[in-house]
């Protein structure tokens, strides 16, 4: 019997080890990839060049930093280990959508605080920022108007982007709540409904399981690092919607396809303002209606766009000329400096790094076909970004709006206690890379 038992355990043990190892070894190739990207950087840095990142492959410095405020993530994180899977998979599904975006602000808001009220509303104020251009706005259509023109008399943000974002901070001004705590509370709040716009998107085409599996990874993800508080936070949520949107759209006919997909290309063209690289994120809801052969969507929500690109023409912005100064304004500055080929490697690690281990782990076990339509095309986006070469570092903050979608891999880590331990690694390591790098945003 002592034998048998024996036996019975080395195949047990066995088959977990073998059921295990594509884990160990996603885990170890991300390893492998961060480090090779740090010391490429460094080599670069000791040879003289100029790439403007402390301590690559992330834009932060390494400052250690435990204190007291850790009580406030520690306490969310480990209320939502606790609580999520079980609460994600019982409670109603509009209750649950509102219950995670609050989720997902407050672990956001947690995490910044770590470094007091300057970790929240700090970043806003700085002199690359939008926020301090405000003033520079004047009247929208001369604004507009004369934006490529004077392009260089504005903060490094501004010059990098589209006018979209600083216009929107100009209105908020105008309407009374022109002050860093609102700029900051948008952004917040702007990256949070990113959340429940992934879900319903992964709901809607892999099915509602899926979706609940998922939700917890989503909500306290160690994207919250770069929410509280960037303003590429708010991009992600304007072109999560926009995406979500017309994912709708292609699973719907008549009346409600039109009006979904409507919706959803002007968030896509405003998204476009905010941010050249958001039309990439196209590919997303591409790879739904290709699979579902559900084409007429999309060109509502393309006409849709394009008469908001039509009415900025026509008040004196044309998108391909701010596209084409921004490109000439990057390539001779920072981008000069950094290799394409290295940071190509670079931009991988930040990507990993983002992620956290789990959703690594999940990317190799991944096998559903419909959750792979959202991840895949998300990961395609990533690469088109990448290889255009508009993105050369930085991109833990830049590519949020791409990331959120590689999240839904995490459904495949399982439901209920079986995904708690990788849900509570999730938080562990969140905390103690917010702990570990002081990012400037």
């Amino acid at each position: 019997m002592n034998r048998t038992r024996g036996w019975l355990r080395r195949v047990f043990v066995d088959r977990t080890l073998r059921a295990h190892w594509p884990s160990w070894l996603m885990l170890g190739a991300a390893t492998v990839i961060v480090l090779a990207a740090r010391h490429v950087a460094q080599d670069l840095i000791a040879h003289g060049a100029d790439l403007r990142l402390d301590e690559p492959p992330l834009h932060a410095a390494l400052d250690w930093r435990p204190n007291w405020r850790l009580v406030l993530p520690i306490g969310i994180g480990v209320v939502a280990t606790a609580a999520a899977p079980a609460l994600a998979r019982r409670m109603a599904w509009s209750v649950l959508l509102v219950g995670l975006a609050a989720l997902s602000a407050a672990w956001a808001v947690a995490l910044a605080l770590l470094d007091g009220v300057s970790g929240l509303v700090g970043s806003v104020a700085r002199n690359t920022e939008y926020f301090p251009d405000v003033g520079k706005v004047g009247s929208p259509g001369s604004f507009l108007h004369g934006f490529v023109t004077h392009i260089n008399d504005y903060n490094l943000h501004v010059t990098g982007h589209p006018p979209g974002f600083l216009l929107f901070l100009w209105g908020v001004d105008r309407l009374g709540f022109g002050t860093v705590g609102v700029v900051a509370a948008l952004e917040i709040a702007a990256g949070a409904l990113a959340v429940p716009a992934v879900l319903i998107a992964v709901r809607d085409v892999a099915g509602e399981t899926s979706a609940r599996a998922t939700a917890p990874f989503v909500a306290v993800s160690p994207l919250a690092i770069w929410v509280a508080t960037s303003a590429d936070a708010f991009f992600m949520g304007v072109s999560a919607w926009a995406v979500a949107l017309v994912i709708l759209a292609t699973g719907r006919t008549g009346r409600r396809a039109v009006v979904y997909g409507s919706a959803g290309g002007l968030l896509f063209a405003f998204a476009a303002f905010l941010s050249y690289g958001l039309v990439l994120l196209a590919a997303v809801p591409f790879t739904v209606a290709w699979s579902r052969r559900r084409f007429w969507p999309l060109v509502a929500a393309g006409c849709a766009a394009a008469a908001v690109f039509a009415a900025a023409a026509l008040a004196g912005f044309w998108w391909f000329d701010g596209l084409a100064a921004t490109h000439d304004i990057y390539y001779a500055g920072v981008a000069s400096r950094r290799p394409y080929l290295e940071f190509l490697l670079v931009n991988a690690a930040c990507l990993l790094i983002v992620l956290g281990p789990a959703v690594v782990v999940a990317l190799g076990r991944l096998r559903d076909r419909r959750t792979w339509l959202l991840v895949g095309g998300a990961l395609a986006t990533i690469g088109l970004a990448a290889l255009s070469g508009m993105s050369k570092g930085e991109v833990e903050r830049i590519w949020l709006p791409f990331f959120i979608w590689v999240l839904p891999a995490a459904a495949v880590l399982g439901i209920g206690r079986r995904r708690a331990p990788w849900l509570a690694a999730q938080v562990a390591y969140t905390i103690v890379l917010q702990t570990l790098i002081r990012s400037p945003w």
